[in-house]
């Protein structure tokens, strides 16, 4: 914790006060909360980005949108433009934003959409001629106006909830107890090996109720990288002079899984808009080597190159173990709702 972050504390703790009371008030109905009568998940955390909520949406849209027709529902952060948005041919990632692209570009057969209030978003795709049967809300945790009927909060393995404190001092947007809310706790980027024993003390530090399931899930990387064009074996690359950029959260272990030896690495603030002058350095430091990026800056730097080869590595989320118990309960939970959604 820096001297500032520190220094802050006063703060963190009038944050931490207002965040609770404004919690109470949703959970005493004081403050109105929304339902719907189709099944709405929400994927989110309590600290500030970094966590792996992309793919973990992925790997639900993958799960259910072979039975159901699914939309994804999120804020659209750092989008140029405001109100609800469903995604459509004419759309970039300057309009819906990065994250919702990506969705819309990996997925044709479901529907994406952007909307700050996301009370009115689910409404707006309730409006619609083709009309969802599951709602994937992408980073509301916090958004208590809508009343999800099932929830599920990241955390990540270096950065766990029970070992952080409230903005500004730490990266919580509320306090722990807000992950009793939760009804499923994953915890991310663990290291693929993570044995029971530690699994079992992270459990106790989490504090998990009984009512609630934790599991464990690492990043699985692509074999391979991909560009407009063509796709080539992350083995063949290692040991190629490349350069290597993201704009994303936490973008380490990234770099570490491509680096070789010395290789520039390029970083831009999560969500970064690019403009013109950083596509001319990064054109200047990659210096005909071939570009690697993250699946989400590629969405937005697609189009921007024309001699310099840009490929990006994609991601998925995979459980450490027990991954077909939380498909049952996903599949149980949805399974149940659309059925009852239907007799009423």
């Amino acid at each position: 914790m820096n001297l500032l972050r520190k220094i802050l504390f006063p703060f963190a703790i009038i944050y931490g006060v207002i965040t609770s009371l404004r919690n109470f008030l949703y959970d005493t109905g004081v403050f109105k909360s929304y339902s719907f009568d189709l099944p709405v998940i929400v994927v989110g955390n309590l600290s500030v980005g970094g966590t792996g909520k992309t793919p973990q949406i992925e790997y639900l849209i993958r799960l259910l949108s072979e039975k159901y027709k699914i939309a994804t529902l999120s804020r659209g952060y750092k989008r140029k433009s405001k109100g609800f948005i469903l995604a459509d041919a004419n759309v970039n990632a300057s309009i819906i934003g990065d994250e919702p692209f990506q969705f819309y570009s990996k997925f044709p057969n479901i529907q994406v959409a952007v909307d700050a209030n996301r009370k009115n978003g689910i409404e707006q795709l309730l409006s619609q001629t083709s009309k969802p049967e599951v709602i994937l809300l992408d980073d509301a945790f916090q958004h208590r106006k809508v009343k999800a009927g099932f929830y599920i909060l990241l955390t990540s393995y270096n950065e766990l909830y029970s070992d952080d404190f409230q903005l500004p001092t730490g990266n919580l947007r509320e306090n722990r107890n807000g992950a009793k809310r939760a009804n499923v706790i994953i915890v991310t980027k663990c290291p693929s090996d993570l044995s029971n024993e530690e699994q079992l003390k992270i459990r106790k530090k989490l504090a998990i109720l009984e009512n609630q399931k934790l599991y464990f899930t690492t990043i699985a990387y692509d074999e391979f990288v991909y560009s407009e064009n063509e796709k080539r074996k992350v083995s063949e690359i290692q040991n190629v002079d490349k350069l290597l950029l993201a704009g994303i959260a936490k973008p380490q272990s990234f770099f570490a899984h491509l680096q070789n030896n010395n290789e520039e690495c390029l970083t831009f603030p999560d969500h970064h808009h690019f403009t013109d002058k950083d596509i001319l350095e990064i054109k200047n430091k990659a210096n005909n080597k071939i570009i690697i990026t993250t699946e989400k800056d590629y969405v937005r730097l697609k189009g921007s190159f024309s001699k310099e080869p840009l490929f990006y590595l994609p991601i998925q989320s995979k459980f450490i173990s027990e991954g077909e118990n939380f498909d049952k309960i996903i599949n149980n939970y949805v399974e149940f709702s659309s059925r009852n959604s239907k007799l009423y």
